[in-house]
């Protein structure tokens, strides 16, 4: 019996990506997390529902699965609300997907987070997965998120990245 769990185990292994998991730390936003490969930093004005906000995106890309965290600095408490939701359905929609599962959950530091996770369908027929924690700890709104194929993304992988995702 220990033979056949070794043996599954090498095989899970086998046929996972090459993850190099590395911690990225965002002095600004106050976040730390671990990426799987080295990540890319941008900025680009979007819309959050009724505000319009710099967000700055920390992200890693490997075997097709992207991981990324996301945050805006929202002054007002109600906006930030209303940003968190339009966040998660933008990100839900990304993929076409259906939620799965939405929990909440504490973080490391006590801050309050939602977690989700959806399926979907791109364009393409091809079926995606999306794991993903929305918080707020003033005056900033952040989602962290890992989506990428189905077949590759396993709940295990997902759970390290967003497990590691920490607010200062």
């Amino acid at each position: 019996m220990a033979n056949v769990m070794v043996l599954a185990v090498l095989a899970l292994f086998a046929c996972s990506p090459s993850l190099n998991w590395r911690e990225v730390r965002h002095a600004e936003a106050r976040y730390v997390v671990l990426l799987p490969a080295k990540p890319a930093s941008h900025a680009r004005t979007v819309a959050l529902g009724e505000v319009k906000v710099e967000m700055q995106m920390t992200a890693a890309e490997v075997d097709d699965m992207n991981f990324a965290v996301a945050t805006a600095r929202i002054d007002d408490e109600a906006l930030r609300n209303n940003a968190l939701g339009v966040m998660q359905q933008a990100m839900v929609k990304n993929i076409g997907g259906n939620l799965k599962q939405q929990k909440t959950l504490t973080l490391r530091d006590g801050t309050t987070a939602t977690e989700i996770e959806a399926i979907g369908k791109l364009p393409t027929g091809q079926t995606m997965r999306l794991f993903a924690r929305f918080a707020m700890k003033a005056p900033r709104v952040y989602q962290a998120v890992a989506i990428g194929p189905q077949d590759k993304l396993s709940a295990e992988i997902a759970e390290t990245f967003l497990a590691s995702f920490v607010l200062q």
